[in-house]
């Protein structure tokens, strides 16, 4: 039986975590990034097909590759020109032709095959999951993050995905960000409000 974690990490990752639109200059190495995909990795996804696709845009040429598909996204592009990293979260919308590998009980490829429809739920709802694990990955390595949906998507996929099987899903700004340019804290709704016991 495990413990839970303390109130410092559940500080870190959840309470007193908060989405960042202003950064430091503090790099992020590509070591990071390693250790970061390798922390996601073991999440949970639908038949551990695992659809997610990432790319990390952090060099000039990736930025000027993105930012056609943030214009009129309000602040987005000023974010993301600012940030050291920003995570495009996609999918493969031929996930399964991993399946053999990745859930080796059942051949799960004709399934798939047959209704497009259904794939594509999994497609996005697992690389969804993927994207979440990745937001909370990054808290735990001691970065901030952003993510955002404010973006073209067939201006996004056109600039980076074209002739492949990858859709994005959403991006996500990664750093370490300035705390004294943070807004003041939103609300959340109550249990009560969002939840039901039945």
């Amino acid at each position: 039986m495990r413990d839970a974690v303390s109130p410092e990490v559940l500080d870190q990752l959840f309470i007193k975590a908060r989405s960042h639109h202003a950064w430091t200059d503090r790099p992020v190495p590509d070591s990071t990034l390693h250790s970061l995909y390798e922390l996601i990795k073991w999440g949970p996804t639908s038949g551990n097909l695992q659809p997610a696709r990432i790319v990390f845009v952090r060099s000039d040429e990736g930025r000027k590759k993105l930012m056609p598909a943030l214009e009129g996204t309000g602040s987005n592009p000023a974010q993301v020109q600012a940030a050291p990293v920003t995570a495009i979260i996609a999918q493969d919308t031929r996930f399964y032709e991993q399946g053999h590998r990745l859930f080796p009980r059942m051949n799960v490829k004709p399934m798939f095959e047959a209704d497009a429809a259904f794939a594509e739920s999994i497609a996005y709802r697992s690389s969804s999951l993927t994207g979440a694990y990745l937001i909370i990955a990054a808290r735990a390595l001691g970065l901030d993050v952003c993510p955002m949906s404010g973006f073209h998507n067939a201006i996004l996929d056109n600039a980076f995905f074209k002739g492949t099987d990858w859709k994005a899903n959403f991006i996500c700004t990664i750093g370490y960000g300035d705390d004294a340019r943070l807004y003041p804290r939103d609300p959340r709704l109550t249990f009560e409000e969002a939840c039901r016991l039945e």
